[in-house]
């Protein structure tokens, strides 16, 4: 079929009103979207209503790290002082830090070093202490209890039973309420 006056005014008309080559092609029948692009540029037409866009989304931002507490606020709750101390450094995610755990002693190695990721063992136990960050970060290092990655002692603390640890999870939200 080709294009009778009728259908270039439609096709201008169309186009004017900022539809896309695609919608223009469907709505005149029986003609390509390259046919109508074609024509659009033999017949010169530029001044057309430009479609939508859609909104950009405004750029993400970086989440604020979190700030340690001003000495004043640990000085002022000695007891919340001494929990938030040990909070503040990440020794095992999803859990928290017992009077237990504070009190095992890393096992070192024959040269007096702590265990290191390059020197753990799959017999050691893969508790982690300090801050990953920190040189002086390593392994518990004791022998580990069978099907477990960490000793008799880091396991209590690891696996507590559901009830054990929606009490601890309390606890630690009442100690960071004192501290701040």
């Amino acid at each position: 079929m080709g294009w009778t006056e009728e259908r270039v005014a439609e096709l201008k008309k169309l186009w004017a009103e900022g539809h896309s080559a695609s919608q223009i092609a469907k709505r005149l029948g029986s003609v390509t979207r390259n046919a109508v692009i074609g024509k659009v540029h033999r017949l010169g037409l530029s001044g057309r209503a430009t479609p939508s866009r859609p909104v950009k989304r405004p750029p993400r931002l970086a989440r604020p790290k979190p700030t340690p507490l001003p000495r004043q606020a640990q000085a002022a709750a000695p007891r919340a002082a001494t929990a938030l101390a040990v909070r503040q450094e990440p020794v095992h995610q999803h859990t928290h830090i017992t009077e237990a755990e504070a009190n095992i002693e890393p096992k070192r190695l024959s040269n007096g070093d702590m265990v290191t990721v390059l020197t753990v063992k799959d017999s050691m136990c893969k508790w982690p202490i300090g801050d990953p960050a920190d040189a002086a970060f390593g392994f518990c290092g004791h022998g580990t209890s069978e099907g477990s990655p960490y000793c008799a002692e880091h396991a209590r603390v690891a696996f507590q039973p559901a009830k054990k640890r929606e009490r601890r999870a309390r606890e630690f939200d009442y100690i960071q309420r004192l501290a701040s």
